[in-house]
């Protein structure tokens, strides 16, 4: 069992999954949302849509899968965190949900590796050191319960500030 850290690209990570940054709609955005869109061709996308046509999109703290499309991961979780309205919205809550789901969701596909984006950082605001410390808490509790599969974690921060967070937090 491993817990690491990159600074870079995660469509260019050699894992079993990578976990986007999605939006409710599933339909790709900004940020690392429409870099895995981008990257993984239109594979993903349709996909989504199948899911979004299914069950009307993803709820905050929840996620769904689909394949990798051209990237190297097999699959790629779509995880929704939340919008930062200060606190007072059950943010920190929703944000550890969308790791706990997407790591139970990995490991019911069997995944030995999984790379996380910085979930809710960018455009949706969340404190990046409050939510490290979440993505951090939880992949350590996931670590410790009950699973078979996933035992490979990996932070991969595109942003210099966010890399330099983690860092002090896993040292």
């Amino acid at each position: 069992m491993s817990i690491s850290l990159v600074k870079g690209d995660i469509t260019k990570l050699d894992v079993d999954v990578i976990v986007n940054a999605a939006n409710n709609s599933l339909l790709g955005g900004g940020g690392v949302d429409g870099a895995i869109h981008r990257a993984g061709g239109p594979a993903i996308l349709q996909e989504c849509i199948q899911i979004r046509n299914k069950q009307g999109g993803c709820p905050t703290g929840e996620a769904v899968i689909t394949t990798g499309g051209k990237l190297k991961a097999k699959y790629v979780i779509h995880a929704v965190g939340p919008v930062w309205y200060g606190g007072e919205a059950n943010e920190d809550v929703l944000l550890a949900n969308s790791y706990r789901n997407s790591l139970k969701l990995a490991d019911s596909y069997q995944s030995r590796s999984i790379a996380f984006p910085n979930i809710s950082t960018g455009i949706y605001g969340f404190p990046k050191k409050r939510a490290a410390e979440i993505a951090i808490r939880e992949i350590r509790l996931f670590l410790t319960g009950e699973h078979h599969y996933t035992k490979d974690i990996t932070f991969c921060c595109f942003d210099d500030e966010n890399y330099q967070i983690y860092k002090g937090l896993l040292a």
